[in-house]
């Protein structure tokens, strides 16, 4: 481990530092159970040297129970540090697990790329191992030179032996290591690939199979899961040679140790008992070493899991924002405020300097690709790559308590996402239903009668109503979830797109009564007919504000630049 291990510059790395007292009192256990370890080999000398010489019934008997209590000693020390990183495990994941959330949410939110189910899997991962296995074998490994120690007393021979074949299974498992490693990550990375592949086609399964896209598709599919089946073999292919001579070594260890160990009794330079002692001590003492070999590969695996989750937590520590308001009044300034994306050079906003009084209700037009959906996330403070000034009643909208903020938000996104639960726990927004809010919501949306024909009214599970929902249904009851609790500050990306007739009149009626609230309204639509609900108009063009100002300038001012007459277009509709 480096300083940065010990010293702690990560959360990860500090949280890991907080259990050094467990630790440490995992070694002290290993120490107690690995100098009980020598126990049956003192006991066989006392056995074969002195019981069997003197015929002592009474020594055996001594010597026998004084060896069963060193191993229960053995045994609770064994258990002991067990449960100590069984408890060490499970209090790491209960400090990390909400924070390894957050940072997750927020590597997703920036598009960061980091796939957020990997980093629960990275902490199981290191916790796993924590409590597993594997990691007896670096706290028993230290111990591995005592044993030698004590072989090298019974006889130098037999101490050179057991060192040789402890260097020859340590070259082993680094030359493993060299060999295994890289296949297996590949290995891993194209299993991964395939399976994301996958998983991405089943979620469009009608789009393929209305078209008939599923043969193409399976073709690609098996492209990867080819790559992945034949790196995978390789893999399997080198960690089965590597298994198969530390197979050989092991063996030819046990049978040469008690080869060596004849040949000195024969010589009279051991006793039989210290022979089949020093087997046993020898199979003993390499034995961690063997644990190394069968663990690295794990232990390798988790300190690439170790890093992955230390630069999530790193990149994404917990958020300083601590501003907090019990009454969001709605006003947003927006200063020289410029958005770009990942990948693409020329942002997608550009300069947008806006101020919009708390009450307002504001309609974003603009041509498709003209950056309208990335200003609603502007507004509502969740694009990643922005810069400039975005202020909610005066305060940058990133210094704002977020659980504080979203209740007092509603945003409706242009692609609807309803999530597992019932109707009212997504209209609640999954925090504790208030069912007059619930039902106030869904009237305002024009969906209480709905909801009321289906079978278990606002209690039926998205699970089941959402093979029956149509868009509009969805678009609605998303609309319900943004107007939920009142809040103070709505942004509607597109709320008619898939509403008819009679849903698109719920939705104007809804936007009324907001503007009759006191509510700030951003509404982006393609649709002229919202703009007579508009107090103000957000033109945009290729990321730019073409025109903004009150509702009948602008038409009029969009009018003149096109060469339209003023009397063409009614005053409530965008010229196209």
């Amino acid at each position: 481990m480096n300083k940065r291990f010990f010293f702690g510059r990560s959360d990860l790395t500090r949280s890991l530092w907080a259990f050094r007292r467990e630790f440490l009192m995992v070694g002290f256990y290993s120490m107690v159970a690995n100098v009980l370890m020598l126990a049956p080999t003192l006991y066989m000398l006392q056995v074969y040297d002195r019981v069997l010489a003197s015929q002592s019934e009474v020594t055996l008997v001594a010597i026998s129970l004084l060896t069963l209590l060193l191993f229960g000693v053995m045994a609770f020390a064994e258990w002991m540090r067990s449960r100590l990183l069984v408890h060490t495990g499970v209090r790491l994941d209960e400090r990390l697990s909400t924070q390894v959330f957050d940072a997750s949410f927020e590597a997703n939110l920036n598009q960061s790329g980091h796939a957020a189910a990997r980093s629960f899997g990275d902490l199981i991962q290191i916790r796993q191992f924590l409590t597993g296995n594997g990691i007896f074998a670096f706290f028993d490994a230290p111990w591995a030179p005592i044993y030698l120690a004590v072989l090298y007393f019974l006889h130098p021979w037999l101490g050179a032996i057991g060192l040789l074949f402890a260097l020859v299974q340590a070259v082993l498992a680094w030359v493993g290591h060299r060999v295994v490693a890289e296949p297996s990550e590949a290995a891993t990375k194209a299993a991964s690939d395939a399976a994301v592949f996958l998983q991405g086609k089943l979620r469009n399964a009608e789009v393929l199979e209305s078209m008939g896209m599923i043969q193409n598709l399976q073709a690609r599919w098996q492209s990867r899961h080819q790559q992945h089946l034949s790196l995978g073999g390789r893999a399997q292919r080198l960690t089965h040679h590597i298994t198969a001579w530390s197979k050989f070594i092991r063996y030819s260890q046990q049978s040469l140790a008690l080869g060596a160990g004849a040949l000195l009794v024969i010589d009279g330079q051991l006793s039989p008992g210290a022979m089949i002692a020093a087997n046993v001590l020898m199979t003993r003492a390499l034995a961690p070493i063997d644990q190394l070999v069968g663990s690295w590969r794990q232990f390798m695996s988790m300190r690439t899991a170790f890093g992955r989750l230390e630069q999530v937590l790193t990149d994404f520590p917990p958020r300083s924002a601590t501003h907090r308001q019990d009454k969001l009044a709605g006003e947003l300034t927006l200063r020289g405020v410029t958005a770009g994306a990942s990948g693409r050079p020329e942002p997608i906003l550009r300069g947008i300097d806006l101020e919009v009084p708390a009450g307002t209700v504001m309609v974003i037009a603009g041509p498709s690709g003209s950056g309208k959906s990335t200003l609603a996330r502007v507004l509502v403070g969740i694009w990643p790559q922005v810069s400039g000034d975005v202020l909610l009643d005066g305060v940058a909208i990133d210094q704002w308590d977020r659980a504080a903020l979203g209740s007092q938000i509603g945003y409706l996104p242009q692609d609807i996402e309803l999530f597992e639960g019932t109707i009212a726990e997504n209209i609640a927004r999954f925090g504790e239903i208030d069912s007059e809010q619930v039902i106030a919501a869904a009237q305002r949306a024009g969906l209480h009668e709905m909801i009321l024909r289906f079978p278990k009214g606002y209690d039926t599970p998205m699970g089941e109503a959402g093979n029956l929902l149509s868009g509009g249904q969805r678009q609605r009851i998303a609309l319900a979830r943004a107007v939920y609790g009142d809040p103070a500050l709505l942004v509607l990306d597109e709320p008619n797109a898939n509403l008819d007739d009679v849903g698109e009149a719920a939705l104007y009626q809804t936007v009324a009564q907001l503007k009759a609230a006191g509510k700030t309204v951003f509404l982006i639509t393609h649709r002229p007919g919202a703009v007579a609900l508009a107090d103000r108009v957000l033109f945009l063009k290729d990321g730019l504000v073409q025109a903004e100002g009150p509702r009948e300038a602008v038409v009029a001012a969009l009018q003149a630049q096109r060469g339209a007459q003023p009397t063409a277009t009614s005053a409530g509709a965008l010229p196209a």
